[in-house]
């Protein structure tokens, strides 16, 4: 399963690092935002599934309120990819879960294809290690 995900992420090579995985993975990065207004004027342009969102972006901690907004407001399935997963502990509405930096390739995938399957009504059994979903 393929999807349309856009990385908002302010550092620039765990930007690029994102993209090279997600592409051999075979899904379409739409997209590299380094700021909250950069990434929903993104979203407002173009067709997004999935949204992986730092916290702390290039315009200060925007992450959490941007992916309320994307989740809630615009229908983008939204992981958070934090080294801060405290800061949303107690989860974010329209948001799924957070994965904490640094991770691997693998924990990337596994999350990414749960989240996937969520979003397409697909049965999963549980979480993948990693992934800390919300409530």
């Amino acid at each position: 399963m393929t999807a349309r995900i856009l990385i908002i992420e302010d550092e620039a090579l765990v930007a690029m690092e994102l993209r090279f995985v997600l592409e051999d993975l075979g899904h379409e990065v739409v997209g590299v935002a380094t700021t909250a207004k950069g990434a929903r004027d993104m979203a407002r342009e173009i067709d997004v599934d999935l949204a992986l969102v730092d916290i702390h972006l290039s315009d200060g901690p925007t992450g959490i309120s941007l992916g309320r907004e994307l989740g809630q407001d615009m229908g983008v399935t939204v992981l958070f990819m934090t080294a801060n997963p405290g800061m949303v502990r107690d989860g974010v509405a329209g948001a799924m879960g957070v994965l904490s930096k640094p991770t691997d390739e693998r924990c990337v995938q596994k999350a990414i294809d749960y989240a996937l399957r969520c979003r397409h009504g697909e049965p999963v059994e549980y979480a993948p290690p990693g992934l800390q979903l919300f409530a």
